[in-house]
């Protein structure tokens, strides 16, 4: 894929920015201890990290060919500054929007998933080695649940969704690691998070996709924002019919 692509990831509070050349990440940040306190802190870090990577490769935000934003689910706050770092840019520079489920990103961006081997030599001849696995990837979604959502690799390292996104309890992801199925999140066994890195093992299939609308295209928060939760409770109605 020709170009540069600048990715951003803001599921969860340590979310993370990637540029690409090609399919190569050529620099990364990730917005985690920083030092830059809670409130109104590492979010705001998202814009700068950008920078730090552009300089860093020197390149311009102008040589810029595409943004690809992390969809959701997870933290409505730093979903919605990541949503308009990404579209601000998309806009400044004329290029296209992108999603991807941060969900897949945690599969994609995780660093053991990355070392796995991707071809072997079988009779003198290089093959992809098909390595079979699904995972349940999930992310923090309060009130003691999670999102989540089964993630199939197949061969050659493919990677797909391979069901609908859902909120389960705590209980559904212990039912899921006795049946077989690898959970992956925050504090899992599999402890990852979704990484903006995760964009180079997909960015053929997401350019494939199709660009998003970028006056329309809103990542998906999994549930209302907690906020919105107490305005309907109260008031006995849903936010939207306040007219």
């Amino acid at each position: 894929m020709p170009g540069f692509t600048l990715a951003i990831d803001g599921s969860t509070y340590a979310g993370s920015v990637a540029l690409l050349q090609g399919s190569t990440v050529i620099s990364e940040r990730t917005l985690v201890d920083t030092g830059i306190p809670s409130k109104g802190g590492r979010e705001e870090r998202v814009l700068p990290f950008v920078a730090e990577c552009l300089e860093e490769c020197g390149v311009t935000v102008s040589q810029i060919a595409r943004v690809v934003c992390g969809a959701g689910p997870g933290s409505f706050t730093s979903l919605r500054i990541a949503a308009s770092v990404a579209k601000g840019i998309a806009v400044g520079v004329g290029c296209p929007l992108f999603s991807v489920s941060s969900l897949v990103l945690t599969v994609t961006g995780w660093p053991e998933l990355a070392a796995i081997p991707q071809h072997q030599e079988v009779a003198g001849k290089s093959q992809p080695i098909r390595v079979p696995a699904r995972y349940l990837s999930v992310l923090p979604a309060m009130r003691g649940e999670w999102y989540a959502a089964e993630i199939a690799v197949t061969a050659g390292s493919k990677i797909e969704a391979s069901s609908a996104l859902r909120i389960v309890g705590e209980g559904s992801l212990r039912e899921a690691e006795l049946a077989g199925l690898p959970v992956i999140g925050p504090g899992q066994a599999l402890d990852a998070r979704p990484h903006a890195r995760g964009v180079a093992l997909l960015l053929d299939a997401i350019v494939a996709g199709g660009a998003e609308n970028n006056e329309t295209w809103e990542p998906e928060y999994g549930r209302l924002a907690e906020a919105q939760v107490k305005w309907e409770a109260a008031h006995g109605r849903s936010l939207s019919s306040d007219g």
